[in-house]
Order: structure tokens, then C-alpha cells, then sequence
């Protein structure tokens, strides 16, 4: 079922989360389709979290990987925590290892192996050139007397170089995903970040929070990004955080209180469990 908040952004209310990581998926296929069938080439910003780990397991189902030329595919994070990729925590680590089927590339071991493994079908990972895999550079930049702002510098090079951009030349995204955090943030853009300022670069770095977990500097895109992109797509599960949702989509206007309301925008979908539905919504339970 779907419906429209504040600000034209399009809300679907759907059965769980693997519905949503479902209908996600499919909305994600049709969108980096179109992309290369325009330009040959197409930009994704992905996300980390739990919302991810469905999402990439329904991205690498046989019918989804025979759906799209994954190799014409640009793999990007709208964040990354600031830790080895070999690190739980690491959003790029956790791609590696189950949307490309490649724990060596994340110096893991474990079911998988390396590009050449997913090209010849012994492993479901998706078949996307490792060149054209674009990490934060977390352990290039730890000698560094600032690594994070190294890295998010860095991130802003190798995005200008890559990605397509729009006005004041900002990079257009085809799809930008995103989770919803529970004090409301999208990728790692917190309340009262810098990274909502509309002359923002393009990525930043992020301290440490002490308020969430894991308690990591990030590396961020920035909020400038969202309305330039082709598509974003927004995910959120779970009860838990129902009433930041009543917040987020209610009448009080506030990004820098609630930073994914940055994201109400006419070129994004909101895809939601029944859970996580706002009150009064027809499908909320």
C-alpha cells in the first residue's frame, strides 16, 4: 500500500522486513537498468545495518543477478565506519562478504573467494568488477594526523572523478540507499551534523558518536546529495523504532532534530514494515 507524506516522498507500507528488502530490491534493479540502458554505466550508494543484510540477499538471488549487467555497476557507501574493512563493523566489509561473495577482498576467510570464483558461478556473489568497487580509504589514511578527514577528502575525489554530476557539481547519484537510525539519522548524518549545511562538501568526516552505537568517527555523504539523485530509497523494520517514524513523518519540520526528514523528497520512496508504520496509516498495525 502506498501513500504520500510531507514533501511528495513516496511511502510504501509493506508485510516485514524481507518484503521490504524484496520490494527494495526490485525498485533498485529497475532503477540502475534504466541507468545503464541511458548512459552504460550506473552509480549506487549503498547502505550498512541491518536493512542491508536482506537487501543483499535478495540482490543475489539467480533471478536478480540475470536481471542487470552488474558489471556496467559502480559500487559506492552513502558511510562507512572507521575501521578496517576486515572489521564487523566495517558497512564495506559486510558487501564484500554477502553481495559479492569475495571474503578475501575484506581479508576474511569463510564460503567465497575472489572475482574469479563469482565469474565462474561457485559462489553467488554479484559480477561487478572489482575496479569498479569504490570503498572508503580507511587503512590508506590511518597514518594520517587526520584520517578521517583524509579519507572523506578522498571519498570527494574519487566521486568527482567517477560519478556523474548535476548543479554546482555535485555528484548524481542513480540510487542512494539508506537505513533510518533510532535517533532518527541517515547514513551517518546525526542530529545537528554539518553534513545537512546545503554547502556541505561532498563527504565528510564524522566524530564518534556517544549517543548510538557503534560508537565509530564515520566518513558521510553528505545531505546535499539526496534531491540530485536519481532515486533514494529509504528502509525501516521493526517496532523499536515506530515512534522516531511518527516523528520523522509528523507535522513538526526539523532535519537537524530529525535528520531523515532531509530525505522527504519527491525522488525518494520510504519502504516500511507494518511495524514501523506511522499511526493512522491504513496499513499500520
Amino acid at each position: 500500500m502506498a501513500d504520500r507524506p510531507r514533501d511528495e516522498a513516496q511511502l510504501i507500507v509493506l508485510e516485514d522486513a524481507a518484503a521490504v528488502a524484496r520490494e527494495t530490491a526490485r525498485r533498485v534493479l529497475e532503477k540502475l537498468s534504466e541507468a545503464i540502458e541511458g548512459r552504460g554505466v550506473a552509480h549506487i550508494a549503498l547502505t550498512g545495518g541491518s536493512s542491508a543484510v536482506p537487501l543483499y540477499h535478495e540482490l543475489t538471488t539467480p533471478e536478480s543477478r540475470a536481471a542487470l549487467d552488474w558489471d556496467h555497476v559502480h559500487l559506492w557507501w552513502g558511510d562507512e565506519r572507521f575501521v578496517p574493512i576486515d572489521h564487523p563493523e566495517s558497512n564495506a566489509g559486510m558487501a564484500y562478504r554477502l553481495l559479492l561473495a569475495m571474503p578475501t577482498r575484506a581479508a576474511q576467510t569463510g564460503s567465497g573467494g575472489d572475482y574469479d570464483d563469482v565469474t565462474a558461478g561457485e559462489v553467488p556473489g554479484l559480477l561487478i568488477n572489482p575496479e569498479n568497487v569504490h570503498p572508503v580509504e580507511v587503512e590508506e589514511t590511518l597514518g594520517d594526523s587526520e584520517p578521517v578527514e583524509l579519507a572523506a577528502q578522498r571519498y570527494s575525489r574519487d566521486l568527482a572523478r567517477w560519478v556523474p554530476t548535476a548543479r554546482h557539481g555535485v555528484p548524481r547519484f542513480d540510487v542512494i540507499l539508506s537505513g533510518i537510525g533510532p535517533d532518527g539519522h541517515i547514513m551517518s548524518i546525526f542530529p545537528g551534523s554539518a553534513a545537512l549545511a546545503p554547502d556541505a562538501p561532498t563527504a565528510i568526516g564524522v566524530p564518534a558518536p556517544t549517543h548510538v552505537e557503534p560508537h565509530l568517527p564515520r566518513v558521510t555523504l553528505t545531505a546535499r546529495l539526496l534531491p540530485l539523485a536519481g532515486a533514494v530509497f529509504v528502509m525501516a523494520s521493526g517496532e523499536g523504532k515506530r515512534a522516531m517514524m511518527a516523528n520523522i513523518l509528523g507535522p513538526e519540520r526539523d532535519p537537524q532534530r530529525w535528520p531523515a526528514q532531509a530525505a522527504l523528497l519527491p525522488n525518494s520512496v520510504w519502504l516500511l514494515d507494518r511495524a514501523i508504520a506511522p499511526p493512522g496509516h491504513p496499513a499500520a498495525r
